[in-house]
């Protein structure tokens, strides 16, 4: 019988310091002094092991992505940007490729809705032992409106999202295409926070390695659709020509 389930250690979730909703928190990550179990670092980007492991048979790690507490991916620079998506994906591919799990998570939460509890940007790396995360992954939620194509990498909108309505996807067939793939998150990120049609202050992006690519994922977030909590069943807007029209009037078009 498959794992369905990661079992979450409440005990030690308890313990987890929390500076989205409470700003006056002190932020273990701007500590840098503090900081234990350094696994590599490039600057001010740190992998390291998580303090707080509360998810039982996986390995739990963060990427501390710079050390300017307010910044956020969208507003990076070029240079730094770059530099954080290789670091991250060269040591996720490191764990995917190691065999001691049965499969590796790598993603980023951002703002109050995302279930992410530090405000510090920062990413996670996570091994698990016993499931496999591309269980319920399927070619067609990373299909949609093609907005803009450049090098090998596609940017587009989902026509099939996997939760639900407007999911932004980017998806490139080797590591030579890092600066195009990361342009594109960045810009993906950039529009959620600025632009989208509804007051939204959160995200997810999550990573996958599917059928060669590597493929990433920016899900805007707001309270999730009951019908979706209930029974599973996304929703797609029918304005997802005009999201992806709109985006490339803002960022693509003195391309």
């Amino acid at each position: 019988m498959k794992n369905s389930h990661l079992i979450f250690n409440s005990s030690i979730g308890s313990k987890k310091p929390e500076t989205i909703i409470n700003r006056q928190n002190p932020c273990p990550f701007c500590d840098v002094h503090s900081l234990t179990n350094i696994l590599a670092k490039d600057g001010s980007i740190i992998w390291l092991e998580n303090k707080y492991p509360v998810l039982q048979d996986t390995y739990q790690t963060v990427i501390i992505e710079t050390d300017e507490c307010s910044s956020e991916l969208s507003l990076y620079p070029k240079n730094h940007l770059y530099k954080l998506l290789s670091f991250g994906i060269k040591h996720w591919v490191e764990m995917l490729n190691s065999g001691e799990y049965t499969s590796v998570i790598f993603y980023k939460n951002h703002g109050p809705m995302s279930g992410g509890s530090l405000r510090h940007p920062h990413m996670q790396i996570i091994g698990l032992k016993h499931i496999e995360c591309n269980s319920t992954v399927e070619r067609s939620m990373f299909e949609g409106i093609t907005i803009d194509k450049k090098g090998g990498v596609t940017f587009n909108l989902s026509s099939k999202p996997r939760v639900g309505f407007f999911e932004f996807n980017v998806l490139m067939n080797n590591h030579d295409q890092l600066k195009h793939f990361a342009d594109y998150v960045q810009i993906a990120t950039h529009y959620v926070l600025n632009h989208f049609h509804r007051s939204c202050t959160s995200y997810n992006l999550f990573f996958y390695y599917f059928e060669d690519q590597i493929i990433a994922k920016i899900l805007p977030r707001f309270a999730t659709s009951p019908l979706y909590m209930g029974y599973g069943i996304p929703q797609v807007s029918n304005k997802i020509d005009v999201i992806a029209d709109e985006v490339k009037r803002l960022y693509l078009t003195e391309e």
